[in-house]
């Protein structure tokens, strides 16, 4: 599964429910990553520490290995730093390795506090009501094609755009 930096919080109380599969997320290594880690931890999940900014490829390993093992994982795709609605190439390097789908989800609140950040982060305000929508799934064969590669990247860039403008509007 995958978002957005700025949806992804709004979905940890949803996610309990997978806890019996304890799957895995990538969750940076900075100060911000620490507490979020604790928080997906504590709701069951195993963070996997590391980002494009630092500790990614071991990051990237990992999740693979979660992904084939537990076949349940999430990643943020234009995390830790953005640019927002820019999606980075991990995800699709994951999907292609572990031969899994990718699921992009999406959330929106009623009320909602927004930071003034990168992401404009959304924290769902207390006993708003959260929207969950999950996209179709994606399956996109693995290649070493540069140019194939980017088009896959692109294409799942596209999808999850017009998903999240659709929840929006």
């Amino acid at each position: 599964m995958c978002t957005w930096h700025q949806h992804f919080f709004g979905a940890i109380r949803h996610f309990q429910s997978y806890r019996i599969y304890k799957p895995g997320l990538m969750i940076s290594k900075s100060k911000d990553g620490h507490i979020i880690a604790e928080v997906a931890r504590r709701s069951g999940w195993e963070p996997i520490r590391g980002s494009s900014s630092r500790g990614g490829l071991e990051a990237m390993l990992k999740m693979i290995e979660k992904l084939k093992q537990d076949r349940l994982a999430a990643h943020i795709v234009d995390g830790p730093r953005g640019p927002a609605g820019e999606l980075k190439a991990g995800v699709i390097r994951i999907s292609h390795a572990a031969d899994a789908v990718i699921v992009p989800f999406y959330i929106q609140a009623d009320k909602a506090w927004y930071f003034n950040s990168w992401d404009h982060f959304m924290l769902p305000k207390p006993f708003s009501k959260v929207t969950l929508r999950f996209d179709e799934m994606l399956k996109f064969p693995a290649t070493t094609d540069n140019e194939l590669f980017e088009n896959q990247r692109l294409q799942l860039q596209e999808t999850m755009r017009k998903g999240a403008k659709k929840l929006f509007s």
